[in-house]
């Protein structure tokens, strides 16, 4: 039975660190393998989570329980007038809005939208802003910071009020500030009176966006529909271009997480009854979700699989210099073994020596993995995130590395025959 008492240990801890001392040089290029890996690991974990954990608040930011049902232009659906005009027809209707929250009982809130541009004027100075009307209850769906005044109610929505709620980016437009509440605002011929201020939260990718990231500034549907219709004219060129979009997006709010995608399913097929061609897109973020999950998970596998190679490379570097130490102490493990040294003595001298390059090594390689990913973030601007997981897997890692690696030329130095080594040169 093999017995390792603390004054061994200590022994051998200290013999083995005066052994790596005596060729310094040649310890500190073994160990950067090891630094490289540790920290290579450690860096792109952190850099692949910040990306995905970005991505993942995004997706987050539309809502687990809502549906995102927005108006798509067709490839082909323009319709002739004359040789001057045409008008196209399509996308999302108002009756689909009021379809949707009277005959689907697992919806608790169902919210139009319209997004327009309309020419604003606000004292002496005139932009084009993105207009967006919508409910009362767009507000308790996507929460927004107030800065100033109040948001619309149910009441401006009812009497088809001439309010208007501005964005960040619409106070900016029109170089004005928190005292604008109060103020008139002209939008398309008609006045607004600024009943308050929100911040504008820039959210994420293709088909995922919603209406406020494209907003200036809010107004209530029914005086949307009122004060603008749902025609839309452009001229170009001598032509008119004129599109009938009732509603640019439908946002749902499901009452149950669980019964989002079962949801989604009957929104589907209650719009292809009325929609004769495919002029809608369908977003869930849950799905969007549940697949952005899976691909961090991969996402982090592949980085780390990548990054174990440099392990692996510092290992072999770790087992190529102990088979050479082995070598030029052959002469030493013979004197140890005549004078009564067993082999696992020697099994363990050896381990220890390759245990203190991998931990040493694996330490600062932390040290390089956390620069790393601050340097990335400092510089670049991209978000990393490292967690304490990450760091004790690459340090598990290093000084599992150190002992798998080191084994075969400990075992092979303490199988030497004591006469033999005794007579080597």
């Amino acid at each position: 039975m093999i017995k390792i008492t603390y004054v061994s240990l200590k022994r051998n801890i200290r013999l083995g660190v005066k052994n790596l001392l005596l060729h310094k040089l040649r310890s500190i290029l073994t160990m950067l393998g090891l630094v490289f890996g540790v920290g290579s690991v450690i860096a792109m974990l952190a850099i692949g989570e910040g990306a995905s954990e970005e991505a993942l608040e995004r997706i987050r930011k539309l809502g687990s329980k809502n549906i995102i049902i927005t108006s798509a232009k067709p490839a082909v659906e323009s319709s002739k007038l004359n040789n001057d005009v045409r008008l196209s027809v399509y996308g999302l209707l108002y009756n689909d809005y009021l379809c949707m929250d009277e005959t689907i009982p697992t919806i608790s809130k169902v919210v139009p939208v319209k997004s327009m541009e309309k020419i604003a004027r606000f004292n002496d100075r005139a932009e084009t802003l993105r207009v967006v009307g919508t409910s009362d209850e767009w507000f308790e769906l996507v929460n927004r910071k107030r800065l100033a005044g109040r948001v619309l109610n149910a009441q401006d929505v009812a009497e088809s009020m001439s309010v208007a709620v501005l964005t960040e980016s619409g106070v900016r437009k029109l170089l004005a500030n928190e005292n604008a509440v109060g103020e008139l605002l002209r939008i398309g011929g008609n006045s607004y009176e600024v009943i308050g201020i929100v911040c504008t939260e820039k959210l994420a990718d293709g088909g995922m966006q919603m209406p406020d990231r494209e907003a200036d500034v809010y107004i209530p549907i029914t005086t949307s529909r009122l004060h603008y219709g749902d025609t839309y004219t452009q001229s170009n060129d001598g032509s008119r271009t004129s599109e009938l979009v009732e509603l640019t997006q439908i946002i749902v709010e499901v009452a149950e997480e669980s019964r989002v995608e079962e949801t989604s399913k009957v929104i589907e097929r209650l719009l292809s009854i009325t929609h004769k061609k495919q002029d809608y897109d369908i977003s869930v973020p849950l799905s969007l979700l549940r697949q952005a999950e899976a691909t961090k998970r991969t996402f982090s596998i592949v980085l780390g699989a990548i990054a174990g190679i440099s392990l692996l490379v510092g290992g072999i570097g770790i087992m190529n210099i102990m088979l050479a130490t082995v070598t030029e102490r052959t002469r030493e493990i013979g004197i140890r073994r005549a004078i009564g040294a067993k082999r696992h003595q020697i099994v363990m001298q050896f381990l220890i020596e390759t245990l203190v390059l991998s931990i040493v090594g694996g330490i600062i390689g932390v040290g390089f993995g956390l620069l790393i990913p601050f340097l990335v973030t400092k510089f670049a601007g991209m978000p990393t995130i490292v967690t304490m997981w990450n760091l004790l897997l690459s340090l598990g890692i290093s000084t599992a590395t150190g002992i798998i690696f080191g084994l075969y030329p400990a075992m092979r130095a303490a199988k030497l025959d004591p006469i033999i080594a005794l007579r080597h040169e």
